[in-house]
């Protein structure tokens, strides 16, 4: 059993609370990978009396962040777009000339499982630094039956070995690849025939996603890919109304999905069906800055009632990014969330979004021990300054997985 006492402010962000639950000059508990108390530590019990002691040294204590959108495995760069983009070349026409995702599939198609392997841990290694606990990692890059399926089972591996949860998501239907450009039914018909029953068979992945957009999928293309993922018991996701409004959120709400992500071009109809039907919006902040995009009305969805949840969008062009806390920081100064509602968003509001129902993103009783030390005295002074790396330490299930000392981190 460990306590943590200490603590400047505790953020324990219960699962459907309307805020962060913050709690100055507190303590926390631990057992068995388990949060077992929180609270003042003027309170603590004496039962914990003989408990080893830790101590958070005036620092803010969070949940373990929960990135709840990533395409995590993937190959090469987009280093050339990020210069043609600033000079003006507008993203949907790097698309259509072969660039964009389709450079990645041609990349990530050519690397060996050993190098994608290598660079996904890379990349969770970054992500444990800035104190992400459960990642959700997205398919994408292959668009074959085969690449698509080693991706998942590459997502398999790295869960089964951590430190972090991860949970897969199959997004085949991400673009249509070139092989198929005359044929775009055979394309839909190889995902449901064919990947959908694998996937499921081998219980790879949790979610099925589409990108609804002019350069992706129709409505009707990602309703059919819907209608045979539910069969099989796998979950919604949509990429929705990133680029235009494309009625990505209504499909969304139509379809029961657990999430609609991005959501920048959204209309004011999409926004009550996303709240009618309980789905979570996305904001994707970094993809926001780097294409010059307004980001989603985060104001207009919260104020309906729509949960909003933050998260990276890691990928090789419009969000070469996995810092999290970034994310969070543009939550706050380019959507005008306030820091609880920016953490909620990337904590209990994040893990909602993947339909994790056993207190994930929380730091209530009964939730896993999954939490970070933020070099900060609170919330709002973690969250008014950009920093690189904030987080002093990352717990996972009650073991630290990684600490920084003396400028330097340890892998634990």
């Amino acid at each position: 059993m460990t306590v943590l006492t200490d603590i400047g402010q505790l953020a324990t962000c219960p699962p459907d609370a309307p805020d962060a639950g913050l709690i100055p000059d507190a303590a926390l508990v631990w057992d068995a990978g388990r949060i077992v108390w929180a609270g003042p530590e003027a309170d603590l019990p004496d039962t914990f009396a003989d408990a080893d002691r830790q101590s958070a040294d005036g620092r803010l204590v969070i949940p373990g962040l929960v990135d709840c959108h990533t395409h995590l495995a993937f190959a090469g760069d987009r280093a050339d777009e990020f210069v043609e983009r600033i000079k003006g070349t507008p993203y949907l026409e790097v698309a259509r000339r072969g660039g964009g995702i389709q450079k990645t599939v041609r990349a990530t198609r050519a690397a060996s499982d050993a190098d994608l392997e290598a660079a996904a841990r890379e990349r969770l290694a970054a992500m444990a630094r800035q104190g992400v606990t459960t990642v959700e990692a997205k398919t994408g890059y292959g668009l074959t039956f085969a690449d698509e399926l080693r991706v998942l089972r590459l997502y398999r591996r790295l869960g089964e070995e951590g430190p972090q949860r991860i949970v897969a998501t199959l997004l085949a239907a991400h673009i249509v690849p070139p092989e198929y450009a005359d044929d775009r039914a055979a394309y839909v018909r190889l995902i449901v025939d064919e990947m959908l029953p694998a996937v499921a068979n081998e219980g790879l992945a949790d979610f099925v996603d589409v990108f609804v957009e002019e350069t992706a999928f129709t409505a009707f293309e990602a309703w059919t890919i819907f209608a045979a993922a539910h069969a099989y018991g796998l979950g919604a996701k949509l990429h929705a109304d990133q680029l235009s409004d494309g009625d990505g959120a209504a499909l969304a709400a139509e379809v029961g999905a657990a999430s609609a992500d991005h959501l920048e071009c959204v209309s004011p109809d999409g926004i009550r069906a996303l709240a009618e039907a309980g789905v979570v919006a996305v904001s994707l902040p970094i993809a926001t800055l780097v294409l010059g995009q307004e980001p989603l009305p985060a104001r207009a969805l919260l104020d309906a009632g729509v949960r909003v949840a933050v998260a990276t969008d890691l990928n090789p062009g419009s969000a070469p990014s996995a810092s999290l806390g970034l994310a969070l920081w543009l939550a706050c100064t380019r959507q005008r969330m306030t820091p609880e509602e920016a953490l909620r968003g990337a904590t209990a509001e994040a893990a909602h979004s993947l339909r994790l129902a056993d207190g994930t993103g929380s730091l209530t009783p009964g939730s896993p021990a999954d939490v970070a030390l933020v070099d900060a005295p609170s919330l709002d002074a973690w969250l008014s300054t950009w920093r690189a790396e904030p987080v002093r330490r990352t717990v996972i299930a009650g073991e630290t997985v990684w600490e920084r000392r003396d400028g330097s981190g340890t892998e634990g």
